[in-house]
């Protein structure tokens, strides 16, 4: 084997770049994939409880960005002098009001919608056109920014909204942010309902106001769970977080059907999701549980389940049949005692989309719930750099793209990404996306010296050691984009060789391999690939990947299970260039995933992915997500300074960090009218149906 250099240095002309070319106001761009996000395109929709295929659905939303996760107000009219909006006399007697997050601005939040009532002669264009739209800013803006959330299931008694944000750090790894906070909306003075190092998720507040119900899983932690949380429901009192009291063991999505009533969802031991209803009493000073009784039986999912006050024995639950492949909203009739009494809402109307978290209006004459605005499930959407609010705006512009693995070019004018199959090209402004590759590949990363050549693997990613994966590069031509690009195979153990990374000088790629029967770092040469000299940088038995090479030279950052081979679990180590330094940065703790680091463009930092803030949300509540969990951190090389980027109850990860400032006005953005609905429903779900049907004898 061709012996490695012991000192690779950065040349002095990058260093010049860096300090003189990079603008002073911000000197970087985090880019980074959410899987799936952009296919979502949810509004807020409304139904008669009795629909008919005749009767269209109403969209309460204005089709901006991602909207869900609806509640409507008892008084919406008691909102129009609570913030001073302007309205006649007739109209403020004739409105409705819905509450609900939205992603419009980047990041998630609470938005109030006033509009007029359906039942007067007011139409749909006029629903969405009244513009008396009103954002609530709940938590405290820092420097011009708002503090960085996500917020889910919001609700409002009297004055004050109770929803779960997830701006507050968790003191230990793995475990998840979310807390409930209740927010004085006449002062925005916000108080935190849930005590220190517990996680709360799918709040709802009792009809009198008095009591909050929440799904929670304690202080336990999360240990990886992508179904269900195995959360407990506690109540305490909605005014301070007070009298905190487990009424259930194994429960979430909790609602109230009056004071002494919870319906909730569990997975039942027959592998069901199913609904059950709590008797409580809460007279006292805490409250203590009755009884509990399944409502839903086996032979189909029911989840998410919803209740008024105005109807306490009609259950809306969101239910998955195998009779269909779509998540609907069905209702159950519980008031003449008959548990088998169910009503279909939303498949009589609009039977091929996945429909999400009902609630009912106060007078329980209508239904509400989110779906994708798109008329089916299917199409494939343009490419999507969205913009999102950063954290340290005077260092770094922070953007979601629409496929995995991004990388920029030396240059910075283009970004190399992956949409499987394929390797594609874009402008850095979002512009013209051209295919480069067709087969299966990942990830990218662009040569920092040649020209136009970007280094990825082919072959099928999630393999083991033997499988055939090769790294490869790609010439563009560059003065002509629609020439065929020059396709080079630079290994040819087809030992799963992935994820090439080039070192500065332009002379080699460190990448990953399983040549030795286990996944070790290797380098190579850049231009001729392993037949021209090739280094085994790590060696032992487990797993070292997702490699990055620093900009100065000095160190290659990666992903590696050392810790528990085999266990899944990964840290991210660096090493210098000539196997020495080995050290250990981040961790997310037992069973934790810290993957794809990315230096900054100083060196100085990663970026990176991680479940180290666990689950923001219960996963049931949203689509499908191979990993419900996964946001985008930053760390000093030392191991200091965790910064969380992101926050949502998405997959987000493989983040690049490039030297060049994209600003927001200077990306194409494609978040209006864009409607694609390609996403599944959680595929435990569809599989629980496959299964029962084959067991059944009535299908394969």
């Amino acid at each position: 084997m061709k012996k490695f250099p012991s000192v690779l240095l950065i040349p002095f002309l990058l260093f010049t770049f860096f300090m003189f070319f990079v603008p002073i106001r911000a000197t970087s761009s985090i880019v980074f994939t959410t899987l799936g996000r952009s296919l979502y395109c949810f509004d807020i929709f409304a139904t008669l409880i009795s629909p008919s295929s005749s009767q269209a659905e109403l969209q309460l939303t204005d089709g901006v960005s991602v909207n869900y996760n609806g509640f409507f107000p008892s008084s919406p009219s008691s909102l129009i002098s609570l913030f001073n909006l302007s309205s006649s006399s007739s109209r403020t007697n004739n409105i409705e009001g819905l509450i609900y997050v939205t992603e419009r601005s980047g990041y998630s939040t609470i938005y109030l919608d006033i509009y007029p009532s359906s039942s007067s002669p007011s139409n749909r264009r006029e629903t969405l056109e009244l513009r008396t739209r009103l954002h609530f800013a709940l938590l405290p803006e820092h420097d011009g920014l708002p503090s960085v959330s996500m917020k889910d299931r919001p609700s409002l008694s009297g004055d004050r909204l109770i929803f779960v944000s997830t701006h507050e750090p968790s003191h230990s790894p793995r475990q998840s942010w979310a807390a409930v906070y209740s927010t004085h909306l006449p002062t925005g003075s916000t108080t935190r309902l849930t005590p220190d190092d517990i996680a709360d998720f799918s709040p709802a507040v009792s009809p009198s106001g008095r009591w909050t119900a929440v799904a929670s899983s304690g202080e336990r932690g999360w240990t990886g769970e992508v179904q269900e949380l195995n959360t407990d429901i506690y109540v305490f009192k909605t005014s301070d977080g007070s009298a905190r009291t487990l009424v259930v063991e194994h429960g979430g999505w909790p609602c109230w059907a009056d004071d002494s009533t919870i319906y909730f969802h569990r997975k039942s031991s027959d592998e069901w999701w199913s609904v059950y209803r709590a008797a409580l009493s809460t007279h006292g000073d805490a409250p203590l549980l009755i009884s509990i009784e399944r409502i839903t039986p086996p032979g189909f999912h029911a989840f998410t389940p919803a209740v008024s006050a105005a109807a306490p024995g009609l259950i809306a639950v969101a239910t998955r049949r195998a009779s269909s492949q779509f998540r609907h909203i069905e209702l159950i009739d519980l008031r003449d005692g008959n548990i088998n009494a169910y009503i279909e809402v939303t498949r009589v109307i609009s039977p091929n989309a996945h429909h999400f978290n009902p609630f009912f209006s106060p007078d329980a004459r209508r239904i509400g719930y989110h779906r994708c605005r798109g008329s089916r499930n299917g199409g494939n959407p343009p490419l999507l750099l969205e913009n999102l609010k950063s954290l340290k705006p005077e260092t770094f512009s922070l953007f979601r793209i629409d496929g995995s693995f991004p990388s920029f070019s030396p240059d910075g004018r283009q970004i190399a990404y992956v949409n499987l199959p394929g390797v594609y090209v874009v402008n850095s402004d979002g512009s013209n996306p051209r295919e480069v590759y067709n087969g299966n590949a990942f990830p990218t990363a662009w040569d920092w010296k040649r020209k136009g050549v970007i280094y990825t693997s082919n072959g099928p990613e999630f393999a083991q050691e033997s499988t055939g994966v090769d790294i490869i590069s790609i010439t563009l031509n560059e003065d002509d984009d629609k020439a065929e690009p020059l396709i080079k195979k630079l290994t040819s153990a087809g030992k799963n060789n992935a994820f090439p990374s080039p070192s500065p000088d332009g002379k080699w790629v460190v990448f990953r391999s399983g040549r030795s029967g286990y996944k070790n770092l290797y380098v190579m040469d850049a231009v001729e690939g392993e037949s021209a000299g090739i280094y085994q940088l790590t060696e032992g038995p487990w797993s070292d990947t997702m490699c990055n090479w620093s900009p100065d030279g000095e160190w290659i950052a990666f992903a590696s299970d050392r810790d528990n081979p085999g266990s899944g679990s990964f840290s991210i180590y660096m090493i210098h260039p000539n196997g020495t330094g080995l050290r250990k940065v981040v961790h997310s703790g037992n069973g934790g995933r810290t993957n794809h680091p990315w230096f900054s463009p100083d060196s100085a930092s990663l970026v990176f992915t991680s479940d180290y803030a666990g689950v923001s949300a219960e996963p049931i509540s949203n689509p499908h997500h191979y990993q419900p969990y996964g946001e985008i951190f930053t760390v000093k090389i030392d191991g200091s300074e965790i910064k969380r980027l992101t926050h949502n109850s998405f997959e987000d990860g493989t983040p690049t960090w490039t030297p060049f400032f994209l600003e927001p006005t200077d990306v194409v953005e494609s978040l209006q009218g864009v409607a694609h609905c390609r996403f599944d429903d959680c595929h435990w779900l569809s599989l629980q149906n496959r299964i029962k049907n084959v067991l059944n004898g009535t299908g394969c």
